[in-house]
């Protein structure tokens, strides 16, 4: 019968054995940190750092109404810096007074004027329209067929 404890002990050594290498091995899956990570957390930090500049150049634009509407109204505003002013546009003040009626708020005249510049403008892109086009529509249903006929006033006023 001794041999048998013998036997018994042996295998419950040699299974607390491997578990206690088993977490070993679990321990070094998890919390030792691989090369693989190591690049996605670099290559993370490298985006951080070629972003910063763009976030930057949006904090120093103004984000009054007025002064947007300037930037996208100057010929020389490259496509880029219509985009900033655009996506503040939409962040600030993107969402326009309820209809009187059927009729149009008076403010949506200034939407309507920014979509009609922007379709005329010579360095906005179709991604740049449509993109505006579609998140003034979202926040603004009620406007959709009023903003509808501004692109398509824009678009048709366009030179050739």
């Amino acid at each position: 019968m001794e041999i048998g404890l013998i036997e018994t002990e042996l295998i419950v050594e040699s299974i607390m054995g491997l578990v206690a290498v088993l977490a070993f091995l679990v321990f070094l899956l998890f919390f030792i940190p691989n090369d693989e990570k190591r690049e996605r957390e670099k290559k993370r930090e490298e985006e951080k750092v070629s972003s910063a500049p763009e976030l930057s150049s949006q904090v120093k634009m103004p984000t009054d109404l007025e002064s947007l509407r300037l930037i996208i109204k100057d010929k020389e505003s490259s496509t880029q810096t219509l985009g900033e002013a655009l996506d503040l546009v939409i962040k600030y003040h993107g969402t326009v007074h309820t209809k009187l009626g059927i009729r149009a708020h008076p403010d949506f005249d200034v939407y309507a004027d920014i979509l009609f510049t922007l379709c005329r403008h010579r360095n906005a892109s179709k991604d740049i329209i449509l993109k505006f086009d579609k998140a003034l529509a979202r926040l603004n249903p009620d406007y959709k067929e009023d903003i509808n006929e501004a692109v398509t006033k824009g678009l048709n006023s366009r030179r050739v």
